[in-house]
């Protein structure tokens, strides 16, 4: 009878442990799912030559906005649990995923705050610019033309296939020509 006794409180006495180191994981998991979202679904939307529908750009772009916030708070509460669990967690090998998915959040939480778009297509800030006449366009070339008081400009669509932004002044007004 002594021994049932021993055991039903031993098992009592582990049980909120164990609880308490599965809600800590599934707070790390939680918090990795959120910075995930925030961080690879308005890449996933917003990139280039791909279509996007309405809604689907209106929700990145609210992701976006709040993607900052949304890491930070994740990696704090990640780095908390994280702390929680190393107490509670006797045995260090089982401490190694967490703390990857910790430190994965912190990472993300810092590649949220990169704007990809500006890494990939580098903006021409010092356009150079020709006469007509003396342009070496093809007669079927498209451009890009912009006339601002009286000023004109135009923008080969081949030089801006690599770019996509060229930050000029045109009529004494800052412009940024894109397509």
């Amino acid at each position: 009878m002594t021994v049932a006794r021993t055991c039903i409180f031993r098992y009592d006495q582990r049980s909120p442990m164990l609880r308490s180191r599965w809600m800590l994981v599934l707070v790390l998991l939680a918090c990795l799912a959120a910075s995930l979202v925030c961080v690879g679904y308005p890449m996933y939307v917003i990139r280039p030559f791909r279509a996007q529908g309405a809604q689907e750009l209106a929700a990145a772009l609210v992701v976006s906005r709040y993607r900052g916030l949304v890491t930070i708070l994740s990696a704090i509460l990640a780095l908390g649990a994280l702390a929680a669990y190393w107490r509670a967690q006797p045995r260090k090998w089982r401490r190694i995923l967490p703390a990857m998915g910790a430190g994965l959040v912190c990472v993300l939480a810092f590649a949220a705050r990169i704007n990809v778009y500006e890494l990939m297509f580098h903006p021409i800030d010092h356009a150079a610019f020709v006469e007509a006449a003396k342009s070496k366009l093809g007669v079927g070339e498209k451009v890009i033309a912009v006339v601002i008081n009286g000023q004109a400009r135009a923008y080969p669509i081949r030089d801006m296939a690599y770019h996509h932004l060229i930050n000029d002044e045109v009529g004494k007004t800052a412009i940024v020509a894109t397509y």
